[in-house]
């Protein structure tokens, strides 16, 4: 812990560090987040909130509590709205239900501004090209505000 990064110890989400990149040249990047991986279901999740004080993120961190409470329904929620964006017409049952399976919530992202971006990853390659990702945004009230493809 520096005196000019601290860390955040959050008694639900643990330590919260600022976020850094070694370089390869041994330099290192200090990013405008905090962050930390959580394990929620046996699945490694990371978090990502969007600031560079401390008081930024703390701001935060009670939607990004709420969000990891609300986690098994608004994984849902998410593969679902992304089958929906991207679907020429309505979905059907086993299409969501396949989506539910094939994309995993890799980052939690909480945005400056309070959404709560849902980051997830296509495990089977079948739904978008490498190196592009969905990513779900979610309003104030929990409900699904924008669905983007990421890369």
């Amino acid at each position: 812990m520096s005196d000019e990064h601290p860390t955040i110890d959050d008694p639900e989400l643990g330590i919260l560090t600022r976020a850094t990149t070694e370089l390869t040249d041994e330099s290192v990047l200090t990013h405008d987040w905090y962050g930390r991986t959580i394990v929620v279901d046996g699945d490694e999740i990371e978090l990502m909130i969007e600031g560079t004080d401390p008081s930024e993120i703390a701001a935060l961190l009670p939607r990004v509590r709420e969000t990891v409470t609300h986690l098994v329904s608004l994984r849902r929620i998410a593969s679902d709205a992304v089958v929906t964006a991207f679907s020429n017409g309505e979905p059907e049952p086993h299409e969501l239900d396949e989506a539910a399976s094939d994309l995993s919530l890799e980052t939690i992202e909480a945005a400056a501004d309070g959404m709560i971006i849902l980051h997830l990853i296509d495990g089977c390659g079948d739904h978008f090209p490498e190196g592009y990702w969905p990513a779900v945004h979610l309003g104030a009230g929990g409900d699904v505000d924008q669905v983007t493809v990421e890369s």
